[in-house]
This record gives C-alpha cells, sequence and structure tokens, in this order.
C-alpha cells in the first residue's frame, strides 16, 4: 500500500507569498520556508508585515486568483493519481489552497488554517499539528501506508527522510548541496519515472 505525499507551493503551484510580494510590492513578504526553517517564526514575521501595511485575506485571495500551477503540474498529478494515492501536504492555509486545488482537479490537500477578524484581518493562524508533514507520513505509515514523498524547502526533510523513498523537486542549490543524498529532479517527467521505480 502506497501513499505519494507531495508539497504543494514551489512544486505543484508557485509560491503564494511571492507572487503576493511582486503584487503589493513588499519584498520582505518574498520569504518563504525555502529561506526559513522556524515557520512559526516566518509566519509571525508575515503577520506583522500584513498589519503594518493595512493588509489582509482579500488582498492576497486576489492574488491567489491569478496564479496558475506550474507548467505540467495538472498532469503530472492527474497521471500519478490514475497509478497510487496521492496526498497533498502544505503549510499553506484553505483560505489560500481552494482555488488552486480547483485548479489541479481536486486533489485531496492537509493543511492549516487561518485565524480571520470580520474586518478580513488575518489575526494568527492555526497549524493542524506539530511539524505536520512529518507527523502526517508517520500517521500514515502506522496505518500500514509506505510514503513516498517530493518537496522542495526545509519543511518537507522530515517527510522526505522518512519516507521509503524521498526527492527534492525545484529545490534551492543549498538545500541540494547540504542534502546530496536526496535525489533532486527539476522537470516532472523525471519525477514521475522516478516514483514509478519505487511503487
Amino acid at each position: 500500500m502506497n501513499i505519494v505525499c507531495l508539497d504543494m507551493e514551489g512544486v505543484l503551484v508557485p509560491e503564494i507569498w511571492i507572487a503576493f510580494s511582486e503584487a503589493s510590492g513588499i519584498p520582505e513578504l518574498r520569504r518563504t520556508t525555502r529561506d526559513e526553517p522556524d515557520y512559526n517564526k516566518l509566519m509571525n514575521f508575515r503577520l506583522g508585515i500584513l498589519k503594518e501595511h493595512g493588509l489582509g485575506l482579500k488582498e492576497i485571495q486576489a492574488t491567489i486568483a491569478k496564479i496558475d500551477p506550474l507548467p505540467g503540474a495538472k498532469e503530472f498529478l492527474d497521471e500519478l493519481r490514475s497509478i497510487t494515492q496521492v496526498l497533498i501536504l502544505s503549510d499553506t492555509f484553505e483560505q489560500f489552497a481552494k482555488p488552486l486545488m480547483e485548479k489541479l482537479n481536486w486533489p485531496t490537500i492537509f493543511c492549516n488554517s487561518l485565524e480571520v477578524a470580520p474586518s478580513g484581518e488575518i489575526t494568527g493562524y492555526k497549524m493542524r499539528c506539530e511539524k505536520s508533514k512529518l507527523t502526517t507520513v508517520k500517521a500514515l505509515q502506522s496505518i500500514g501506508y509506505e510514503t513516498i514523498a517530493a518537496g522542495d524547502s526545509f519543511n518537507d526533510l522530515g517527510m522526505i527522510q522518512a519516507s521509503k523513498a524521498g526527492f527534492l523537486f525545484k529545490s534551492t542549490e543549498q538545500i541540494k548541496k547540504d542534502y546530496p543524498e536526496l535525489p533532486a529532479y527539476e522537470e516532472f517527467g523525471d519525477l514521475l519515472a522516478a516514483i514509478k521505480a519505487v511503487l
């Protein structure tokens, strides 16, 4: 019983916060989990900047509405889902993910949720669980699944290393250099072939 666990941002769709940084003209919002291993520190930094600029959920969702999946991502996911179970594990939020899941033909995603005031201000966030990707992979393994994982950032390393097979995909040069034992791919066709080889 195999299940493939994929990161979302940077793997299937562009990074939401980078897109919003460009749309809003706020360069500080370009920081992602590729740059900052501590997710709580990163999110608190982002929320502080949003508050400072009077920006909320509505503005971010307007940017997300214009984001399309990475070229080839939907076809990759469709083919992968035709041969095995696939679960997207993301540290993004339900309020961000839904329009992107629609464009990817509604794959299953486990992610977090934002706390939003009636004014639309994002006041906080609720993580699904501690170390959500690694915890989920371990939970899947505890109920009889063998996991295969792929991602691009620091917060993906736990699930990649804990899986029967794990891959870096469209990762940074630094992460690839720091983890030379992890096979790294840039093209969906290559990742698909690597996953098929271990199914």
